[in-house]
């Protein structure tokens, strides 16, 4: 549906040559683009060259004008914001078809937002609140992959046969108030086949990803292999945790001595968690202090302090390194499982029949309890990632031992009450 038709068309022209319209925003970025022009320069310019050739023939196809490029980066228009993530879409299967003939370092992958909103154009160029949004969407999205804001997935959601996730609202750089996000996890039925992702796209997806940057060395600059040690130490230490992918020493290090937002360091490493640090050496102490932040969002999960003797270097190192991973560990499993606590349910009559068996579930006359559980089983093998149905689940067999419970206890309470001393 066009946004004319759907919102009105809006353009105002100022005297200063500044128009105001309400168009699809598309926003697109290079993931990780510092550390490949850090491999091998000319090599990325080149697939860069080729690639953004595959998104502007896409933009043009499909009706969108490119207002702005910077860079790894482009800015597009659409009168459409079905057009708008259709072009992404397509661009993004295009693009990852162009991947599969390079190596794995080498690849070059776009992150993508869609916003609908309002903008100024002067000189062909693209500002305003609406640009700003559509660029923190594609900082919230993966690799690959395509995030919408609320406006522009309410125009597609019905249009076009994808699967979206809601990410809840984010709290993003430069924008008052928290922006609605959604990803695109899926295409199905008609239209676009949905692109099979490669075995280290699945093998990322359910990693975290942690980058440690060197922790910054507050005391004598004698003292900065000890700084460097820490970090190293807990490098390590992460790497042994399973669950988790940890960026390389060589890659997090060249953001030493750098003042960076961690917004940069996700985009250029591909990082979901960020740990950074300080390290004061004064006579036989040392103080540490460490932090984990969420990449996304510049949001701060832990902080702690360490106050050791200085007795033994390498004890101290690996303490606390010991120390900082697990709480690492714990933190991100408990993000982890929250965000997948929060997940809707990918089949939606599983959620219909988790709504029919909770009504049901403090009903303790007759069959109440057994019909609940009936209902959160359905749920459950209708969607078996549907958390809320083992929920129902859960509760429903401690209400059904309450229950036995109680019909033991009214005949033995009556016995009790019958032959007990008056």
């Amino acid at each position: 549906m066009d946004l004319p038709q759907r919102c009105g068309a809006r353009v105002i022209k100022a005297a200063s040559g500044i128009q105001r319209r309400l168009v699809a925003v598309l926003c697109a970025d290079v993931a990780g683009y510092a550390r490949l022009m850090s491999m091998d320069e000319r090599g990325t310019l080149r697939l860069l060259t080729s690639h953004r050739e595959i998104t502007d023939r896409e933009i043009e196809q499909h009706g969108g004008r490119i207002a702005n490029t910077a860079g790894d980066s482009v800015l597009a228009e659409f009168p459409s914001a079905v057009d708008a993530v259709t072009c992404a879409l397509r661009a993004q299967e295009a693009l990852s078809s162009a991947n599969d003939k390079l190596p794995a370092t080498h690849r070059l992958q776009f992150w993508i937002g869609v916003h609908v909103g309002d903008v100024m154009v002067k000189g062909g160029d693209l500002f305003g609140e609406g640009v700003n949004i559509a660029a923190r969407l594609q900082a919230l999205s993966r690799p690959g992959g395509i995030c919408l804001s609320a406006t522009a997935q309410e125009y597609t959601r019905k249009a076009l046969p994808i699967t979206i996730e809601d990410l809840g609202s984010q709290h993003v750089k430069n924008i008052d108030e928290p922006v609605r996000a959604f990803a695109v996890k899926a295409i199905h039925g008609q239209g676009t086949p949905a692109r099979i992702p490669s075995s280290k796209e699945i093998l990322r997806a359910d990693r975290p990803a942690v980058a440690v940057l060197p922790f910054a060395n507050m005391g004598d600059p004698d003292h900065l292999y000890f700084s460097d040690g820490i970090t190293e130490d807990i490098i390590i230490e992460l790497a042994r945790f399973r669950d988790l992918l940890v960026i390389a020493r060589n890659s997090s290090f060249t953001f030493r001595g750098k003042d960076v937002d961690v917004r940069e360091v996700r985009r250029a490493l591909n990082a979901d968690y960020v740990v950074e640090g300080t390290v004061r050496r004064a006579a036989d102490r040392v103080r540490i202090t460490a932090q984990l932040i969420n990449a996304a969002t510049g949001a701060h999960l832990w902080a702690d302090r360490y106050d050791r003797s200085f007795d033994d270097v390498f004890a101290i190192q690996h303490e606390i390194a010991r120390g900082v991973v697990a709480t690492l560990a714990r933190r991100i499993e408990e993000e982890t499982e929250a965000v997948a606590r929060r997940r809707p349910p990918q089949d939606m009559r599983a959620y219909d029949l988790f709504l029919q068996g909770h009504r049901l579930s403090d009903v303790f006359m007759d069959d109440g309890q057994a019909r609940a559980r009936a209902f959160f089983e359905r749920a459950r093998d209708l969607d078996p990632t549907f958390a809320r149905a083992y929920t129902g689940l859960a509760f429903n067999y401690l209400n059904r031992a309450a229950e036995l419970q109680l019909n033991r206890l009214v005949p033995t309470g009556g016995f009790a009450l019958e032959h007990g001393p008056r």
